[in-house]
């Protein structure tokens, strides 16, 4: 409705201009003692048009961002009010372990650990089910059903063990939250790295450390098999849109210095004109950022490859209990890399909350009733009362 009107094609005569039009010359005309509030919300700012944000029109504007620590646990608790919990959960502990999740991130959260516990035969959610839906929320479902070879899968435990241990041994990166060789969406494999705390900003520092992390798994595969795969098409792709938002919106470059190399919003189906676009700098200027940013990355791109060969035996540790154990940890990361041993019996596995098999689950008769997890569900209407 409040989309810039004109899109510079065409005549600008239609409904929706016309009706934006009305609904202008209205919000002129309230006087002061008409006790009118108007309401309004859009998720794109960006392509409104200026007359409505004119002074006088919406005299109040209110930015509804991610929630922080404290509005995570807020809304924990609004989603938890009627879930019965084991006496192990912290909600405090699960809103700091979130950060970056929204509302609705939240409330999947709950629905999956509730589905996890009921599948488990469980009664209360307990502290593993809100972990294990947090890695389905943040890294999409398990696909245990693909098959995939031994040589495929040794591959993806080298290029996700050389994304953790870069990870690990760089100083401004976020620490390694798990590292899984199961497929996950359309990934074969995932490292997942989660901040301390909400972060708000980021240091030159910590993204020419991101970019090293995300040259790992591909250093990884060549040095230990000589080789490279597709695998890293995503990893290269991320690096150099790190590496050119360092050059062309941060500053971060000392040879460009601290100025904006960009586009002017020019979509014009969105209601600009066809004469806005194009680059606001010259071709000269174009080939210096495109040498900046493949100096950032390669230059990058060398400092993972140190900690790579300098850390060949953690390297292999990892890789191998990827293919024992499919799924490793941030502490039993820690664990092998400081001489360990990962101590897994499937008797621990159960009582942390693993499925029961089908041959060691109780009988129907057997099972002790107890209160479900989900609300009872409506009866059905009497149709003859109806």
């Amino acid at each position: 409705m409040g989309r810039h009107r004109g899109a510079g094609l065409g005549g600008g005569h239609d409904e929706r201009e016309q009706t934006l039009n009305q609904l202008l010359v209205e919000m002129d005309g309230f006087e002061s003692n008409e006790g009118v509030i108007l309401v309004a919300a859009t998720n794109r700012p960006d392509v409104l048009d200026p007359a409505l944000l004119r002074p006088g029109r919406f005299d109040r504007r209110i930015v509804v961002a991610r929630p922080d620590v404290k509005g995570r646990l807020g809304i924990l608790k609004v989603h938890t009010k009627k879930t019965p919990l084991g006496q192990g959960v912290e909600l405090e502990t699960i809103a700091r372990g979130t950060p970056g999740f929204s509302g609705a991130d939240l409330e999947n959260l709950v629905n999956e650990a509730a589905l996890l516990a009921a599948r488990a035969d469980k009664d209360r959610l307990e502290m593993f089910d809100f972990e294990m839906a947090k890695d389905k929320v943040l890294m999409g479902p398990e696909r245990r059903s693909m098959v995939i070879s031994d040589k495929e899968k040794r591959n993806t435990a080298y290029h996700e063990a050389g994304h953790a241990l870069v990870g690990k041994m760089l100083k401004h990166t976020d620490p390694i939250h798990k590292v899984t060789i199961i497929p996950r969406g359309r990934a074969l494999g995932l490292t997942q790295q989660l901040p301390i705390e909400d972060r708000l900003s980021m240091s030159a520092d910590a993204a020419n450390d991101h970019i090293a992390v995300m040259m790992g798994g591909r250093l990884a595969e060549e040095i230990i098999f000589g080789q490279l795969t597709t695998g890293a098409s995503n990893d290269i792709q991320q690096a150099t849109d790190m590496a050119r938002r360092m050059v062309c919106e941060w500053g971060m470059s000392e040879k460009l210095g601290p100025l904006h190399f960009g586009k002017r919003e020019a979509e014009v189906f969105l209601g600009r004109d066809f004469n806005d676009g194009g680059k606001e700098y010259s071709e000269q200027t174009a080939i210096e950022i495109d040498a900046e940013v493949r100096r950032i990355v390669t230059e990058n791109y060398g400092r993972a490859k140190q900690v790579v060969l300098d850390n060949l035996d953690k390297l292999k540790v990892l890789a191998d209990a990827l293919l024992e154990y499919e799924t490793v940890d941030g502490v039993e990361i820690d664990t092998l890399f400081t001489g360990g041993h990962l101590d897994r019996k499937p008797s621990t596995w159960a009582s942390a909350g693993a499925k029961v098999p089908p041959e060691k689950r109780p009988s129907p008769a057997e099972r002790p009733s107890r209160p479900s997890i989900f609300a009872p569900p409506r009866p059905l209407p009497d149709p003859e009362k109806a």
